[in-house]
């Protein structure tokens, strides 16, 4: 029956769509006259989606979107797939092999942003914002990545709804119970904005213990990720590793005083306060470590706590969540955005790009008469306490708690950073480590800046 209805109702679009098209149905965008891609295939090439075919028995909500997405082709006389081309690491290769030799292939790439740099210097992605088609100042966009792709005046790379939240710092309930503190009391200072460095180093002197008096730490304030740790020390200072001068080029922005605090105070906080790795440890040995419950707090990021096949899971414990604390020169509760680009490759003429970038705006609407603002919980309550999604999870979605890294500029985290600082962080000063790597730092961006 439901195979039925769907057939009756897309005959009923098709024949909503002959002749002028110019009366949507309820709830769907308004026609935008004039454009008609004469049957073109559109592909929108991402790294993950193995087989474009459709589920046998959707729900309705999917079916609902199954009806949309075929009225837009109907009405703009095209056919759009979403399909993978490449992986995590080679989509962008496959970028730029299509601009090195274009096909005539209408298509749009979803990227990690980890390799927007490269093909971005190189003048390799269209511009989205010079045509009156889209409105990127419209609430579905995402403002921290328009942020991000903006270069000069032009924005070469968008994404939809708000970002999924990175680094935050969960916490073992009954580690922190048994010395002494009231977790809610976290979420309170979370809520009141005194949820700083300073409470959150006196938790953690609090938590370190020594229960058997042997001169060796028994109970930790906290393990994790100190790569996260040091780059939090920074953001959460209201500091930058990379930015833009006023002349529109890319300079080293973590030589300021604000970066170089952070990153002494994150290094302190790790010396005196972290479960550090064991001799014959692995890198990530502590995962293994939080779920044995003998730290208090684990610096990581929340695909750990909040997925379906996270660490977490292991854990006997109940578990909370916070934002990183405020330091000093720091205005609110940050983390860094890691969310996916789609980019329009530059071999279009303009009318070409305005058109996929019409298309595309189009397509990746929330699916009418499902526009859940509430969808992103999913089954988070499941995993953990309501204040972790309602206050934590929440609030690290909205713009003005997201910040970019403009590190990826000019490579990884792991090549840029990895080598020359934060994996030194244990034996030399922030300073002294910054005026080193300066040299090769200023290469790429030399390099980004086409000097």
């Amino acid at each position: 029956m439901k195979k039925l209805v769907a057939m009756l109702l897309s005959l009923m679009m098709l024949l909503v769509c002959v002749g002028a098209c110019a009366e949507a149905p309820e709830g769907y965008p308004e026609v935008t006259p004039g454009i008609d891609f004469g049957g073109a295939q559109i592909y929108v090439y991402d790294y993950w989606t193995a087989s474009a075919d459709r589920v046998a028995e959707p729900t309705d909500e999917q079916q609902a979107q199954y009806d949309y997405r075929d009225w837009l082709e109907a009405t703009y006389n095209c056919k759009i797939t979403q399909i993978q081309k490449g992986d995590w690491g080679s989509n962008v290769n496959e970028l730029i092999n299509f601009t090195t030799a274009p096909d005539g292939t209408l298509c749009l790439y979803i990227l990690p942003p980890d390799f927007v740099g490269t093909p971005m210097a190189n003048d390799l992605f269209a511009a989205w914002n010079e045509n009156d088609l889209i409105d990127l100042a419209a609430d579905k966009w995402n403002d921290a990545t328009i942020n991000f792709m903006t270069k000069g005046d032009k924005v070469y790379g968008v994404s939809t709804g708000n970002s999924e939240p990175r680094q935050c710092l969960f916490f073992n309930k009954r580690v922190l119970e048994e010395a002494g503190i009231d977790w809610n009391e976290i979420y309170n200072m979370q809520a009141e904005g005194t949820w700083t460095w300073e409470a959150f180093e006196a938790m953690l002197q609090q938590i370190n213990n020594d229960t058997n008096n042997d001169g060796v730490l028994d109970i930790y304030g906290l393990t994790g990720s100190n790569s996260d740790l040091y780059m939090m020390g920074v953001v959460s200072n209201g500091a930058e590793f990379f930015n833009f001068n006023e002349a529109g080029e890319l300079q080293i922005a973590v030589n300021s005083d604000a970066a170089l605090e952070g990153l002494q105070w994150a290094k302190d906080i790790w010396n005196n306060y972290g479960y550090q790795q064991p001799a014959d440890g692995n890198w990530d040995y502590f995962k293994a470590a939080w779920n044995q419950g003998f730290c208090g707090f684990y610096m990581y990021q929340t695909y750990g706590g909040f997925n379906d096949n996270s660490e977490l899971l292991g854990m006997t414990d109940e578990w909370g969540c916070v934002a990183f604390p405020i330091g000093p020169k720091g205005e609110t509760y940050v983390n860094i955005t890691s969310d996916n680009i789609t980019v329009i490759p530059n071999v279009y003429d303009a009318e070409t790009v305005a058109k996929l970038a019409f298309i595309y705006d189009m397509w990746s609407n929330a699916t009418p008469g499902y526009d859940d603002e509430f969808g992103w919980i999913g089954n988070k309550y499941n995993f953990t306490d309501e204040r972790a999604v309602d206050e934590t999870y929440a609030m690290l979605r909205e713009p003005e708690h997201c910040v970019a890294n403009a590190t990826l500029y000019i490579g990884s985290v792991n090549d840029v950073l990895g080598s020359p600082l934060l994996w030194q962080l244990g034996g030399s000063t922030p300073a002294e480590l910054v005026e080193a790597a300066t040299p090769a730092w200023q290469a790429l961006c030399d390099a980004f800046n086409g000097k």
